[in-house]
This record gives C-alpha cells, structure tokens and sequence, in this order.
C-alpha cells in the first residue's frame, strides 16, 4: 500500500493545472491536499464549470492551513477547507459558498484500545490542525473527560492508513473509505472505535467576500457545477468515474485507484457524506454547534450570525 501510495502522490503533481476557457479572468483554487479518489468528484464539477465558459488553475497545498492562509493574502481566490476560528478572529470577510463533505470520519487504531477512553493520555495523527479531524479530537475529550497526547499531522487519510499499517501510529481518524479498505484488508488487526454522529462540515469551499461580489458570474458558473454534480453523483455514483477527465490530474492516478472510484463514491454516498444541494443553511447551523463545541468559535452558536460566516446567495441561484 505504501509503494502505491507512492506513485499515487507522484501522479497527482504539487502544484497546479491550468484549465483553458473563455472568461477573461481565473479562478486560482488553493487545494488542501494533492489529487486524489477523494477530489475526484470536485474535478468532475471543474469540468462541466470549464464547459460553461470557466478559467480556473488549482495549486495543491501541503495541508488546510496553508490553503487557508493563501486565501486570507490574497495568493489564491477559492480555498478547501473549514476555517471558522480564522473567519471568526480575521478582519478579511471570509464566507463559506458550498459544504464539499461532510464530517463523516471514524477514529481507528491497533488493537491496544478498545474504546476512545482507552486514548486518554495517548498520540493520535490527524488530518491538520485546526481542521475536520482536529476539532473532532476536540470534541471526543470533551465529551469522554479524556485528553489525547501529542497531536501528530498527516494530511489524507490514505496517508495515516498507511502509517497506522507501518505501525507509525497506533490510532487517527479517517474517512468512511478508507476505514472500509483498512477493515477489509487488514480488520482482523486493527479496530474501529464506536463514536458519535456528526453532521457538521469537513471540507468547504470558501472565499473573501469582496472577491465572491465581484467575480459573480464565474462563482455562480463554479457552484452550479458543483451542485449538478453532487446531485447527479447522489442519483447514481458512477458518473464520477465516467465523467473523470483521462487526461486531467485524477485521470493519471494509478488503475489501481481509478479502478475503485466507484466503490469509492457508492460507500460515500451510500454513508451520507455529500450534500446533494451543498449544504446550505442547515449546514452551516450545523457548522456552527458543532465548531463552537470543538473550541475552533467563540460564543453561543444559537446566538451566532450564519451571514458572518456563509454567503449563500450562490447556492440559491443553483438549486432555485
């Protein structure tokens, strides 16, 4: 698994790829984490974005924060990523325009622990800090009275199976699919731990708010992409795979991994990761009760304003 993850990273490049279109400006997109299964069904969205007349180039950054902080200067327009603390303590108005998943992750480790009150005292690696998988390690010790040891950061969950395998780490959080690979796999050697339901966001895309108003037309043309794909991805997941571009960066992912995209986005869908109209409102309440729980916002959710942190007219537009 380690030498396919290998080339898989090596496929997928380090930094960006230039889509050709016809609108005179380009959306510079900060990605999270390099190409993968997991952002398969984003790049099909940048395909039908770029069919309706969208320019975009994408740089893939080595974890959330940077992609946050490329944002936040200006380097790039449109960042993955949850960054309500940043969005709450900034002066830049940040807003977040599509939930991409949800926080649908599930904490696996060796067989030293049986239950999550088994990690008090114990390292963990996570996904990055101040991001999905770090605010649901806030939440576990709030809500089990435990406190993890030292945090380690290891972006993609693909990435901390294969440490957990090389025993690198003996316990993280991952996403529905790869949990399912490690369990079939490998199960009779690590465990999965019962945790709670969470409806909150993992991955959104967001941007200045200024930017959003002034580029209206090519944010509208982006969502409507992403929206129509998430809809027709929850009718029947196998259009990810069908309509993944060859020659675009998923397209040159080893087979051994474009071979699974469907299983990939059936579990998904099947495990109630996507929002097929991007969350929306109810996300974004979701957001909030869940961020100011994890420590990442201050202040009464109930008494938050969702405008100071969703700008959702874009989302109206695509799915009126």
């Amino acid at each position: 698994m380690k030498h396919l993850m290998k080339r898989a990273m090596a496929a997928a490049f380090a930094v960006g790829f230039a889509a050709t279109a016809a609108q005179a400006d380009t959306i510079r997109i900060a990605l999270a984490e390099t190409p993968s299964d997991e952002l398969a069904a984003f790049f099909v969205a940048l395909e039908r974005a770029k069919a309706n007349g969208l320019e975009y180039e994408w740089t893939a950054f080595s974890d959330e924060e940077l992609a946050i902080q490329a944002v936040l200067s200006g380097q790039m327009d449109i960042g993955f990523g949850t960054p309500y603390a940043a969005m709450q303590r900034s002066k830049a108005p940040i807003r977040i325009v599509f939930q991409l998943s949800k926080l649908k992750f599930f904490p696996v480790t060796s067989q030293k622990y049986e239950k999550l009150e088994d990690l008090d005292g114990e390292p963990i690696m996570l996904h990055s800090r101040g991001g999905g998988t770090d605010s649901i390690a806030n939440v576990i010790e709030e809500k089990y009275g435990i406190k993890f040891g030292e945090r380690s950061y290891v972006p993609g969950s693909a990435n901390r199976i294969v440490a957990l395998i090389a025993g690198q780490t003996d316990a993280t959080i991952v996403d529905l699919s790869n949990k399912n690979k490690l369990m079939k796999q490998e199960g009779d050697k690590f465990n999965v731990l019962p945790m709670f339901e969470v409806e909150a966001s993992d991955e959104a895309l967001f941007a200045n708010l200024d930017w959003i108003q002034n580029n209206e037309e090519a944010v509208n043309t982006f969502v409507a992409a992403l929206v129509s794909t998430w809809q027709d991805m929850s009718e029947d997941p196998t259009i990810i795979s069908r309509e993944t571009n060859p020659d675009g960066p998923i397209g040159q992912l080893p087979p051994e991994i474009l071979g699974n995209l469907d299983t990939f986005y059936t579990d998904a869908v099947e495990g109630g990761l996507y929002d097929p109209n991007g969350g929306g409102e109810k996300a974004a309440m979701a957001d909030l009760e869940w961020y100011s729980g994890a420590g990442q916002l201050e202040g009464d959710p109930s008494e938050l304003n969702i405008e100071d942190f969703w700008y959702l007219e874009p989302l109206k537009a695509a799915t009126q």
